[in-house]
């Protein structure tokens, strides 16, 4: 087990992609521990043949369809006219446009990639900071998989064995917060650096919302579904695809064929790459309960403290610290095994704590020096990354704040899944 721990450190620490290290450190283990061979392909199968994880797939197609067929400039023309008369306009509607976003791919990378470019665009040439321009782009970028759907509470769904629907529901209210939060802040500096506003204009908005009133209302539609009990998350995944294609080809005439099928072919490579990760995290989580280390990890962080507030700090501090470092993916289906009985065991909501874990993983990708969001709005923003570090910390703070809050006050989280789902 030691080797099995070794390889997989060393493995990261020289650059090794992190699905190739968990899987070739599993691998290493299985066979030194002298498990049958069938046993390795089996998990890593077994892992993610699942009706559940249809919707990672979908959902990537789903946001990527929307970028590539203009779809999210028409969200982001209307977020600006509901509320850029705010001080700071455009940061406000950077936030309210990856929020209405985040209604449709579930996707943090996908609304930085772009989401993000179509935002910093407008920023910029309205004479915003670089550096503020980014730093709220990427921030906000973290709405995505928290308000539905959202791509990381359905691995947590499908490894933790709880509901997506209610997930789902659940990160709504902390979606929100988070969005205000973020534009408090935007607020504050732009009275501090006098940024520039529009004037409001009811008939403007109007005609804006007519305008894009199909690209808006895709939200409402998933919510809707899952509510009313219409359709699974899998299927949402599949209506939002096909709501998707139907909007940019037939009424906004911006997808030919030669775009669909690179569409196809992202959401291919990114949905592999996502699903082998998962894979390869099973075969490791399966080797760590065998041989008990879940259970000693879980017995070390319980003896520390029988204290539900001082466990769910320290399970905070980890996963913030993983969250850093490491795809969220991965650790979710690395660390799910270990602290499930956990909070089991403190009787804490497994829909709370799905809600708390994504939130917190999503912070660590805009968190320096290895947030992952940093580098995508590094690279659209062409902004050197030290300065990226520097202008996101601002952010951080109210993004923790709303971690907090759903840490240590349930009902943020369970209150709207029990009043529309009864649960």
């Amino acid at each position: 087990m030691i080797l099995f721990f070794i390889t997989f450190v060393v493995m990261l620490l020289i650059g090794v992609p992190i699905s190739i290290s968990i899987g070739a450190s599993a691998i290493l283990g299985c066979i030194r521990l002298g498990y049958p061979l069938m046993v390795i392909g089996q998990k890593m199968v077994s892992g993610i043949d699942s009706f559940l994880l249809i919707a990672i797939p979908l959902f990537i197609l789903a946001g990527n369809l929307m970028n590539a067929g203009k779809i999210t400039e028409k969200i982001f023309d209307f977020a600006k006219r509901l509320v850029g008369w705010i001080p700071g306009g455009l940061g406000h509607a950077n936030v309210v446009a990856s929020l209405i976003f985040a209604g449709m791919s579930g996707s943090a990378a996908a609304d930085a990639g772009g989401l993000g470019t179509i935002e910093m665009e407008a920023m910029t040439s309205n004479g915003y900071d670089d550096d503020f321009s980014a730093a709220i782009t990427a921030a906000s970028s973290v709405i995505g998989p928290i308000f539905p759907p959202s791509i990381p509470l359905i691995i947590y769904g499908s490894v933790a064995s709880v509901s997506v629907s209610e997930l789902f529901i659940g990160g709504v209210i902390p979606g929100l917060l988070m969005s205000v939060a973020l534009m408090i802040m935007v607020f504050f500096f732009a009275i501090k650096r006098n940024y520039p506003r529009f004037p409001f204009s009811l008939k403007a908005l109007g005609k804006q919302f007519i305008a894009s009133i199909l690209s808006i209302i895709t939200p409402l539609i998933i919510l809707s579904g899952f509510t009313a009990g219409w359709f699974t998350p899998t299927e949402a995944s599949s209506v939002a695809v096909a709501y998707a294609l139907l909007i940019a080809i037939a009424v906004y005439h911006t997808m030919d064929w030669k775009t669909f099928k690179k569409c196809l072919l992202e959401s291919a490579l990114t949905s592999a790459n996502t699903l082998f990760i998962i894979g390869t995290s099973l075969l490791f989580s399966y080797v760590m309960v065998k041989e008990g280390i879940s259970n000693d990890i879980a017995n070390f962080i319980l003896g520390i403290s029988n204290s539900p507030i001082i466990i769910m700090l320290i399970i905070n501090v980890i996963l913030l610290i993983l969250g850093m470092f490491m795809e969220p993916g991965a650790i979710l289906t690395l660390m799910i095994p270990v602290l499930i009985p956990i909070v089991r065991s403190l009787g804490i909501d497994l829909v709370q704590f799905g809600v708390v874990m994504v939130l917190n993983l999503m912070i660590g990708q805009v968190t320096p020096p290895f947030g992952v969001c940093l580098f995508i709005i590094s690279d659209v923003a062409k902004i050197d990354l030290n300065r990226m570090y520097k202008s996101i910390l601002p952010f951080i703070g109210p993004l923790l704040i709303v971690l907090f809050m759903c840490s240590f006050i349930p009902s943020l989280v369970t209150w709207l899944p029990g009043k529309l789902l009864g649960a």
